[in-house]
C-alpha cells in the first residue's frame, strides 16, 4: 500500500516540478496567436478552453491501453510501478507536452508534417505509413475490444456482436467527418468525468475491500519468465509512454485557446492517465497473484480481468457502471484515430476538408481497411499495434530533441528517453519470435544498444551541419 501511495504523490510533483521545467523550456507563451485562431475553419481548427480540452485529450490518448497494459503488466509484479511512474514523469509526458506545443507552433501540424520539417522530407514518407499504420491497428483493436466487452456484458452472442461492430462503425464515420466542436465536443467532458469516477471507484473500492497492494520489489515475478527488458516497455505503453498519443495532441493543438494551457492539457493529461494505470495495475496485483492472473487473462483476456475487479470491488450495479467507463475508452479513442488518419491523409494529399463531401471521401476507404483487419486474431493485432506504437513515440520524441536543440535549449529532456525507447524497439525486434527474429534476450539487447548509439551519433552529426536556430 506504502508504494501505491508514494508512487501516486510521485505523479503529482512529477506535474507540478518537472512538467513546469518543461513548460520553461518549451517557453510557451500567453501572447502568440494558436492556430484555433488564425486557421480558423469551423471544423478542426475550433478554439475550446482548457478544461474542455483536457477532457477529450485525455479520452482521446487513453483507450484501453491505461487499463488493459497495466494489467498485463502486473504479471511483472510491483517493479511494474516503477515505468508507469518515472516513464510517464520523463518520458511520457515529454512526449505529449513537445508533440503538442511543436504542433501548436506550427499551425497544428501533424506528425508527418513534423518529420518532414525536422527529420527531412524523404524520412516523412516513412513516418506517414507508421502513423496511418498505427492508426488504423488502433482503431481497428478500438472496434473490437469496446465490442466485445458490451457483448460479454449481454449474454455472448455471435449475432449481436456483429450488430455492436456495426453500430460502433456507424459513431465513428460520424465523429470522424463532422465538426470537432459537434459531437466531439459535446459528449467528451461528460465522458471524461465518467472515466475519472470509474478510475476513482475502483481506487476506494480496493481499499475498502481490504487486500493488500504488494510493496515494491525489483524481482521480476512474470509467471512466464518474460524478461522486464525490452517487454513490459510495449506491454506498458498508454500509462507511461505511448506514441498514439502523438498522433492525438495535433488534434488538441488545433483548439488550444492560449499556449499557456499546454502544460495542463498535455502534460497533466498523461499523468492523470498514469494514474489511472497505477489503480488498475494496483487493483490487478491486490485481487489476484501472478499464477492466478495469468490464468485469467489466458481464459478471457483483460476484459475478464476487467470484469472481475469491477464486480469485486464494486458490486454488481457498481461494477457494471465502472465497466461501462471502461467501454468508453477504446471507442472515444478509436474515433479520433480515425479522425487523425483522415486529417494526416488529407494534408499529405493536399485535400480540403471545408468540404463534407472531402472528409467522406478520405474517411471511407479507411473504415473498409479497418473492418477487413477486425478478422485479424486480436492477440496478434495488440502486439502488431504495441511495437509500431513504440515506433511512434521514438519518431516524436526525436523530433521534440531536433526542435530543442535547434532552439539551443535542455535538449537533453527528449533526447534521454528517445535513446532509451528506441533501444528498447531495436531489442523487441530481435528478441520478439511473433514479430521478429526470436533471439536471445542478452544478444536483442546489446544489438538494440549498438543501434540506438548508431542512431544517436546520426542525430550529433546531423545537429551541427545545420546552423538554423528556430525562433
Amino acid at each position: 500500500m506504502i508504494t501505491f501511495i508514494v508512487a501516486l504523490i510521485l505523479l503529482l510533483l512529477g506535474y507540478l516540478t518537472y512538467g513546469k521545467f518543461v513548460d520553461k523550456t518549451f517557453k510557451s507563451d500567453a501572447n502568440k496567436i494558436t492556430p484555433a485562431h488564425s486557421h480558423a475553419d469551423g471544423v478542426d481548427f475550433v478554439p475550446m478552453n482548457s478544461s474542455k480540452n483536457a477532457f477529450i485529450q485525455i479520452l482521446n490518448i487513453a483507450g484501453v491501453g491505461p487499463i488493459f497494459g497495466p494489467i498485463l503488466g502486473a504479471l511483472y509484479g510491483p517493479s511494474a510501478f516503477l515505468w508507469i511512474v518515472f516513464g510517464s514523469i520523463f518520458a511520457g509526458g515529454v512526449h505529449d507536452y513537445l508533440t503538442g506545443m511543436i504542433s501548436l507552433r506550427y499551425g497544428g501540424a501533424h506528425l508527418p508534417a513534423l518529420a518532414s520539417r525536422f527529420l527531412g522530407k524523404s524520412f516523412s514518407h516513412v513516418v506517414n505509413f507508421f502513423t496511418l499504420l498505427l492508426l488504423l491497428l488502433v482503431g481497428t483493436v478500438f472496434v473490437t475490444a469496446p465490442a466485445k466487452m458490451i457483448n460479454e456484458l449481454i449474454g455472448n452472442d455471435g449475432g449481436v456482436l456483429t450488430i455492436i461492430i456495426f453500430c460502433i462503425f456507424l459513431y465513428y464515420i460520424a465523429a470522424t467527418v463532422l465538426p470537432i466542436d459537434k459531437i466531439i465536443g459535446k459528449i467528451y467532458p461528460v465522458l471524461g468525468f465518467l472515466l475519472i469516477v470509474s478510475a476513482v471507484g475502483i481506487c476506494i473500492g480496493m481499499f475498502i475491500y481490504g487486500n493488500p497492494i504488494p510493496e515494491l520489489t525489483l524481482e521480476n515475478l512474470h509467471p512466464k519468465g518474460l524478461p522486464y527488458y525490452p517487454v513490459i516497455f510495449l506491454t506498458i505503453s498508454c500509462g507511461a509512454l505511448s506514441g498514439f498519443h502523438a498522433t492525438q495532441s495535433p488534434i488538441i493543438s488545433r483548439t488550444i485557446d492560449n499556449e499557456k494551457d499546454g502544460r495542463k492539457i498535455f502534460y497533466g493529461m498523461m499523468i492523470l492517465e498514469a494514474v489511472i494505470a497505477m489503480i488498475w495495475a494496483a487493483a490487478a496485483m491486490s485481487l489476484m497473484n501472478g499464477e492466478d492472473l495469468s490464468i485469467l487473462l489466458a481464459n478471457g483476456g483483460p476484459a475478464a480481468v476487467v470484469n472481475k475487479i469491477a464486480i469485486v470491488f464494486l458490486g454488481t450495479v457498481g461494477g457494471t457502471i465502472a465497466v461501462l467507463g471502461v467501454i468508453v475508452l477504446p471507442i472515444t479513442s478509436g474515433d479520433t484515430s480515425f479522425r487523425a488518419a483522415r486529417m494526416i491523409i488529407a494534408d499529405y494529399l493536399k485535400i480540403d476538408q471545408k468540404a463534407l463531401k472531402n472528409r467522406f471521401m478520405v474517411a471511407i476507404p479507411l473504415f473498409v481497411i479497418s473492418y477487413i483487419l477486425t478478422n485479424m486474431d486480436f492477440q496478434l493485432l495488440w502486439r502488431y499495434f504495441s511495437w509500431a506504437n513504440q515506433v511512434t513515440a521514438a519518431i516524436a520524441l526525436w523530433i521534440g530533441a531536433v526542435y530543442l536543440y535547434q532552439k539551443r535549449t535542455h535538449y537533453m529532456i527528449a533526447l534521454a528517453p528517445a535513446f532509451f525507447i528506441t533501444s528498447v524497439i531495436f531489442s523487441y525486434l530481435f528478441y520478439d519470435p511473433t514479430i521478429g527474429f526470436g533471439m536471445a534476450v542478452a544478444t536483442s539487447n546489446w544489438i538494440g544498444i549498438i543501434l540506438t548509439a548508431l542512431v544517436t551519433t546520426m542525430f550529433f552529426v546531423a545537429m551541427k551541419k545545420r546552423t538554423e536556430i528556430i525562433e
